[in-house]
């Protein structure tokens, strides 16, 4: 018979391995796209950051995707097969992801989740997203400078509060330094679909619109607009070599050092829910290179209004402001809350047409 010193010792050994066996086991990261990964824009650059978390972790990360998921039924069975799967946390990227993120995160108390642009919290769901507001008052004082028909014109997807706040930064920023600027503004309820949104580029080029923004996710507008000799803007990514001439800049979405961040707190064991909403000073919003068609002074004034957003100096949504029924919003020096703009569904002063419903 084996001695009792002897199991103990070999019992002891054998637990110490399933330890470290266990230690080893790599975190499962999940990540959620609306669009393809080759959409060279929204999806595109979430997929760059996890791509990042990859190179940076090594083996102590295992990360998988899905790609394309419609936002509504097929969310939630998406995430619950993520779940299910063994993942320990799941970044869903899209604002439609919002209730399907809660409701499989409820039955899922022990996987952590990461909602991009949304405003539901739980437990084990955090929020996060970029203050692209502050990115488009810049490329709103570029476009306002540069168009010489006075209008300028822009793509939108859907009509949540992130996309209408773009439209009034970009607008306000517009018409402080060309009060002449006219918005036409487009709703394509898509947001990846390259066609619609080719389509919409055409139709605003046709309005006599010789700049172009847009808040969808392919790069289709650039295309048009370079084709049709007009001006554009890069969104999510920099679109460049779709452009390269028309691209006058871009916001770009860097989603990288946050998704490192809240893989490394999954690993240490810190993670907790939060909400996150960053902008150009921590680098979640950059602002692409300037095209040399773009005079000297212009780049100057454009770069000196990023360095006073990122430090804080100045504010996009600073008074006086007024809605655009001509009803005072923001007096002079007022700054909007971060309440106000997390619900934005009103424009503002001088925008033409209706916010849809």
């Amino acid at each position: 018979m084996k001695p009792l010193k002897s199991i103990l010792t070999s019992a002891a050994v054998a637990l110490g391995l399933a330890a470290t066996a266990a230690a080893a086991e790599p975190a499962k990261v999940g990540f959620v796209y609306v669009g393809p990964v080759g959409d060279f824009g929204w999806s595109y650059e979430h997929d760059q950051g996890r791509l990042a978390v990859e190179e940076h972790f090594g083996d102590a990360v295992e990360t998988t995707f899905v790609e394309s998921v419609p936002e509504g039924a097929d969310a939630e069975r998406v995430l619950t097969q993520m779940a299910l799967s063994g993942h320990d946390l799941i970044f869903t990227t899209s604002f439609g992801y919002m209730d399907p993120t809660i409701n499989v995160a409820a039955k899922f108390p022990n996987v952590h989740f990461e909602h991009a642009t949304g405003y539901k919290n739980a437990d084990n769901v955090s929020t996060y997203s970029a203050r692209f507001y502050e990115g488009r008052a810049v490329i709103g004082t570029i476009a306002g400078r540069m168009t010489e028909s006075n209008k300028v014109g822009y793509i939108a997807s859907f009509p949540i509060p992130e996309v209408i706040r773009g439209i009034n930064s970009a607008y306000i920023h517009a018409k402080q330094v060309n009060p002449d600027v006219e918005f036409k503004i487009v709703w394509v309820y898509t947001w990846f679909d390259p066609s619609k949104e080719a389509d919409a580029a055409t139709a605003l080029i046709e309005q006599g619109v010789d700049v172009i923004m847009q808040h969808t996710d392919s790069p289709a507008a650039m295309t048009i607009a370079e084709e049709r000799g007009i001006m554009a803007f890069g969104q999510a990514s920099d679109m460049l070599q779709f452009g390269p001439t028309a691209r006058l800049s871009s916001i770009i979405d860097n989603w990288e050092p946050y998704y490192i961040a809240r893989v490394q707190a999954q690993i240490d064991g810190t993670w907790e829910s939060v909400s996150t909403w960053d902008g150009i000073a921590p680098g979640m919003v950059k602002i692409g290179a300037f095209s040399d068609r773009i005079p000297a002074d212009i780049q100057a004034e454009a770069q000196a209004l990023a360095d006073s957003i990122a430090a804080g100096d100045y504010h996009p949504f600073t008074g006086p402001l007024n809605k655009q029924d001509g009803s005072v919003w923001l007096a002079d020096g007022e700054v909007a809350d971060d309440g106000t703009l997390a619900g934005m569904n009103f424009y503002v002063e001088g925008i033409e047409g209706d916010v849809p419903n």
